[in-house]
């Protein structure tokens, strides 16, 4: 039997949809989806998909002068969006990195987050940007950090009946971000990334991704290095902590041992190009 095809219009329809098939799949850019499909990995019997649902495009900004990102929001838009400066930038660049231009045509921001690929690019920025995520069930809405959002190796804190709606960023601030990523040729999946975000009090927010089943990173040793930015020390005390949380596996990219070998280089050489652009602005 030939699968089936939905096309809401709102939210609350895909919501119902998929309340009524349960085995549908909610399609966003496809590119992942139907990768596994193909590969026999995922076999849905049809699919809501999502195109049609205009809450979910595009980029606002919010009342209180944070932005929201629609979850069906393509890369190429996200890559070349004017709202993402400063210390949202790190956003804007992993956009710039997934990939290639098909793919970043087609692909979109919700639907990277709910396949939670750890070597993907926005996990890592999105990390280190402080971002949530908003979530839709029949019962309402709901916010979480990305902490709470992933939960292990290609699993979130989706349910069955919800829809990742929108990613909620916070206001951007003058001091710089980067988003730096090591691969085996451009466009492929990190074997380790780096998103590191300086705020204007001396501190900073780092997060590592393709490490673990979700970004890295220590709060406290974040607030240890504060004031610190310069002390070759203290830049290792955080590489180490960032380290001690890892949970890298051994795949085609890299073994695991070369991805903790790479955390703490990753984070020195990210950090010390910020500190470069600081002091250049």
């Amino acid at each position: 039997m030939a699968a089936f095809l939905e096309r809401p219009r709102t939210v609350e329809e895909a919501l119902t949809c998929k309340a009524v098939r349960p085995d549908a799949r909610f399609l966003a850019g496809g590119a992942s989806l139907i990768a596994m499909r193909n590969a026999g990995l995922v076999v849905p019997d049809g699919y809501i998909a999502l195109e049609g649902i205009e809450e979910l495009h595009g980029i606002m900004q919010s009342p209180d002068g944070g932005l929201r990102i629609g979850a069906m929001t393509r890369h190429r838009l996200c890559a070349a969006s004017a709202s993402l400066t400063g210390s949202l930038e790190l956003v804007r660049q992993a956009a710039r990195q997934i990939a290639n231009p098909p793919v970043r045509n087609m692909g979109t921001i919700g639907g990277s987050l709910a396949n939670a690929d750890p070597g993907a690019d926005y996990p890592a920025a999105l990390s280190a940007a402080d971002a949530e995520v908003e979530i839709a069930a029949a019962e309402g809405r709901r916010r979480l950090g990305l902490a709470d959002f992933f939960l292990d190796w290609y699993e979130t804190a989706l349910g069955e009946d919800e829809l990742l709606t929108a990613i909620l960023l916070p206001a951007p601030q003058a001091g710089p971000s980067a988003y730096r990523k090591l691969a085996r040729v451009s466009g492929d999946y990190a074997t380790a990334s780096c998103a590191v975000v300086l705020d204007q009090d001396g501190g900073l927010r780092a997060a590592i991704g393709g490490c673990g089943p979700a970004p890295l990173r220590s709060t406290e040793a974040e607030t240890a290095i504060r004031g610190r930015l310069h002390d070759a020390a203290a830049i290792a005390d955080l590489g180490r902590a960032l380290v001690d949380l890892a949970d890298p596996i051994d795949d085609v990219r890299g073994s695991a041992a070369y991805r903790r070998l790479l955390i703490p280089r990753l984070l020195a050489s990210t950090l010390a190009h910020l500190l470069r652009q600081e002091q250049a602005a």
